[in-house]
């Protein structure tokens, strides 16, 4: 029996096919949980006024970012046995505002870390209540 020959477009435009059905299979499976996590949100009560704060954890330090619409505030306490970083950026849409960062000679504690880290969180949210 002579060897079974593929025609090549035929199978390119097959697996194109299955490939789409799976994408679009994927994306319809992703809508309840989008639409699951908009209801949330709106049940929350979280508007675009109110600020929303994310918290990590990184190495020895800590990293926040806090968002209101276009308005990005930023804050990383880096640390290492040597020394510590600290980074602050504030940014409405892609214009940085402020972008400063200072360096110390030693390690912040754990505790430090975390009143810089609180610090910076509560005088945004002063500020936001100022204005």
């Amino acid at each position: 029996m002579p060897p079974m020959r593929l025609n090549s477009a035929r199978v390119t435009r097959a697996c194109l096919q299955a490939s789409g059905l799976a994408v679009l299979g994927f994306a319809l499976s992703l809508c309840p949980v989008a639409l699951s996590s908009h209801a949330a949100w709106a049940a929350d009560g979280t508007t675009e006024s109110e600020l929303q704060i994310d918290i990590t954890k990184i190495g020895l330090g800590k990293e926040v970012v806090i968002t209101q619409g276009k308005k990005e505030w930023f804050m990383r306490v880096e640390v290492t046995p040597e020394n510590s970083v600290v980074v602050r950026q504030e940014k409405e849409g892609e214009r940085y505002l402020l972008d400063e960062s200072e360096m110390h000679d030693r390690a912040m504690t754990p505790a430090e870390v975390d009143v810089a880290i609180a610090d910076f969180v509560n005088s945004v949210k002063t500020r936001q209540k100022v204005k």
